[in-house]
């Protein structure tokens, strides 16, 4: 029972890894860094980077974070408390038939061990590895998209340098503060923000000038303070 207990935390815990991800992923991070920022949060290991900025200056991603780190505690002490019960050596957790015939009953902790190895192995491969890794990941941001469960951002920081400026690409939407606006009407200059380029119908234009006015679904390159930007530039109602 403990084994069977054992594979089910397991799985359920990296399932919760991957909506966290998904979660992240969400509020405008780039996937790659979304699952090594859940995974981090869930196992506690604190990892500390500039880009973890993303995740702190975010009021959204903070609570995503915490029910990570919540979940990801008591999951680990569940795994800890079931793996120890499972090597109790009068308690073959995962029998096989004839297996009690062929092992002695002095290595049946051994044979848990490597159950569990191996069952760890194969969890990590079906999870990132395999079309059931993407379809799961698929299944399951469509139903946290469906419930509206995560406030989707439409942009993503691509650098972080120091002091919280970096460089974002924003998407703008029908909701934009700066929909219909000129870059001198945006007046976003005076927020410490620079538009770098405008992307247009898979146009590039660099270093646009100050009378371009900015339409729907533009994509802007911009540089400045990153808190500035978010407020400033991607408010949905």
């Amino acid at each position: 029972m403990n084994l069977l207990l054992f594979f089910v935390i397991l799985v359920i815990s990296f399932i919760v890894v991957r909506i966290g991800a998904i979660a992240f992923e969400l509020t405008g991070v780039d996937w790659s860094f979304a699952k090594f920022q859940a995974l981090s949060c869930f196992t506690g290991t604190g990892f500390t980077t500039r880009e973890s900025e993303l995740i702190t200056a975010n009021p959204q991603r903070r609570r995503i974070a915490s029910v990570l780190m919540v979940l990801g505690n008591a999951g680990l002490v569940s795994l800890v408390a079931t793996f120890a019960n499972s090597l109790r050596p009068d308690v073959l957790e995962f029998r096989i038939p004839f297996l009690g015939s062929v092992v002695p009953y002095q290595v049946s902790p051994l044979v848990n061990v490597v159950i569990i190895a191996a069952v760890l192995y194969f969890s990590y491969k079906i999870f990132n590895k395999t079309n059931i890794s993407r379809k799961l990941t698929k299944a399951l941001r469509m139903r946290i998209i469906n419930r509206d469960m995560i406030k989707r951002v439409s942009f993503e920081e691509l650098v972080i340098s120091t002091g919280g400026y970096g460089i974002s690409s924003i998407k703008i939407c029908d909701s934009s503060p700066v929909l219909d606006k000129t870059l001198q009407e945006s007046n976003l200059r005076s927020w410490d923000i620079t538009v770098l380029a405008i992307e247009r119908k898979r146009e590039t234009i660099p270093n646009p000038q100050a009378s371009m006015k900015i339409i729907q679904d533009d994509t802007l390159i911009c540089f400045g303070k990153l808190e500035n930007i978010r407020s400033k530039l991607c408010e949905i109602n």
